[in-house]
């Protein structure tokens, strides 16, 4: 049990105010309990955290991730969506299932140490592929056993991450009855060995946009059916094959698969049409400022999804195509580019870009009751941000301040169900040093087996933190 006092609470729910200054009561199992202006009442168990004027908001979520790439920072810096995937299919055909256990704990860390506490985590496909520019599909180079996912899993749960588990059917690549067995094995491992509270539950890693027949959809919508589960699908993220690419929206649509509990991931290229089914089965649509841009993918028309009513969520994709899991950046990189593409600065404010990074995240996922703000009843993943530290001036806003001024330099203290699992940039997690250490030698040896060396290399040394 902790109470912070004397805190900027910046509280992110669906009324005012949209800030206070006061306090915050976390219980003994990790949930946000009590909270109100001013101080708190006296006798409140456990310990104190005074802030001392600090900034007290909701972790961040990445309702879009692919948490096995954080080795892969700085590939195909020039490239656009299917180089720079297909050089990243490749650099993974010599991994192995322990390296992806690896790759998956550092990546989860990662996201901790900058203060995102919950994520929809695509993982890697068993399917190692690279993408066929002639067909516009994905060609296997290497199939997996299914632990190969398992120890995803693994990854996702010994880190302390909250995690929504997306997997891949791969029904192009393998036989349809696999596929469906795959998913079951990974769903019941996931229900058996993720302790309850970091579960988010499971998802489709919808694969239309891959995919060369309508039969996928089909697949797709039977297993949402069979496991209870949603769906989220990369979707019109380039500007490149982009006919091919919206010609498989009615697939979707043809398959009864729209609705609530899907998703679509970039949606940067949409017609009016594909919007307005979009908005007509309350799908949701989740952005992806800066890996849009470093990829030259284009610029999401984010502001006329939500006046279409659409639910919005923020991710930060790969950690090979954003290279640096920074929520603050990403918020800023959207912000900006939606006001200059609009030559108005008043199309979106800084406070509903911080809500799409949070409980606007969790909405588009079906998640608010759980994360996503600071409210009674919710999990107590909170920030801990100085603004004076190193200072920001004045503060005369400070939803403004938080999104607009601050940043991971200010970034003091994470907590995940009311436990310190970052400070001052650096995880608490016991294996962070030897997480890093394996994931750039185990990248480095993935990587050789199709002749991609590194242009230098300095291993982490074990006992230093970043």
């Amino acid at each position: 049990m902790i109470t912070f006092t004397d805190a900027l609470v910046i509280p992110v729910t669906a009324d005012d105010p949209r800030w206070f200054h006061g306090w915050v009561h976390v219980d003994e199992g990790g949930v946000i309990a009590a909270l109100g202006p001013g101080d708190p009442p006296p006798g409140l168990p456990g310990t104190v955290h005074d802030l001392g004027g600090s900034i007290l908001a909701p972790g961040f979520v990445s309702a879009h991730s692919h948490l096995f790439t954080a080795g892969m920072r700085g590939i195909a810096p020039d490239d656009t969506l299917y180089g720079w995937v297909s050089r990243m299919g490749e650099m993974m055909v010599g991994a192995e299932s322990e390296d992806l256990y690896w790759f998956t704990l550092a990546g989860c860390l990662d996201f901790l140490r900058n203060g995102v506490t919950s994520a929809y985590n695509f993982t890697q496909s068993r399917v190692v592929a690279v993408f066929d520019h002639a067909t516009s599909t994905l060609v296997a180079e290497r199939v997996h056993d299914v632990d190969f996912l398992t120890r995803q899993i693994d990854a996702q749960a010994d880190s302390g991450l909250r995690c929504v588990t997306s997997t891949r059917l791969d029904d192009e690549q393998l036989p349809e009855a696999e596929c469906f067995e795959a998913f079951a094995h990974v769903t019941e491992h996931r229900l058996r060995t993720v302790p309850r509270d970091l579960d988010l539950g499971g998802s489709v890693f919808g694969s239309v946009q891959w995919s060369s027949s309508p039969v996928t959809a089909d697949r797709e919508r039977e297993t949402m059916s069979r496991h209870g589960v949603g769906n989220q699908a990369h979707f019109v993220e380039t500007a490149e094959h982009l006919q091919v690419q919206r010609a498989k929206f009615d697939w979707y649509d043809r398959a009864g698969v729209l609705g609530p509990d899907f998703a679509f991931g970039h949606f940067v290229h949409p017609t009016e049409d594909m919007v307005r089914r979009v908005a007509e089965t309350d799908s949701a649509v989740i952005w992806q400022a800066t890996s849009n841009g470093r990829l030259g993918s284009g610029i999401a028309d984010v502001t006329g999804y939500r006046e279409a009513g659409i639910r919005v969520g923020m991710g930060l994709d790969d950690q090979s195509c954003t290279d640096v899991s920074d929520p603050f950046q990403n918020m800023r990189i959207g912000l900006y580019t939606q006001r200059a593409v609009h030559s108005d600065a008043s199309i979106l404010a800084a406070h509903e870009v911080l809500r799409m990074h949070t409980l606007g995240g969790a909405q588009a996922l079906g998640l608010s009751d759980r994360i996503g703000s600071i409210e009674v009843g919710k999990h107590a993943d909170l920030l801990v941000v100085d603004p004076t530290a190193p200072a920001t001036g004045p503060i005369w806003d400070p939803v403004a301040t938080y999104v607009l001024a601050c940043s991971l330099r200010n970034l003091t203290h994470v907590y995940v169900g009311g436990r310190l699992v970052a400070e001052g940039a650096r995880s608490l997690h016991p294996l962070a040093d030897e997480a890093d250490a394996q994931l750039t030698e185990r990248m480095v040896r993935s990587a050789r087996a199709r002749g991609f060396i590194p242009a230098f290399t300095r291993p982490a040394p074990v006992g230093t933190r970043p």
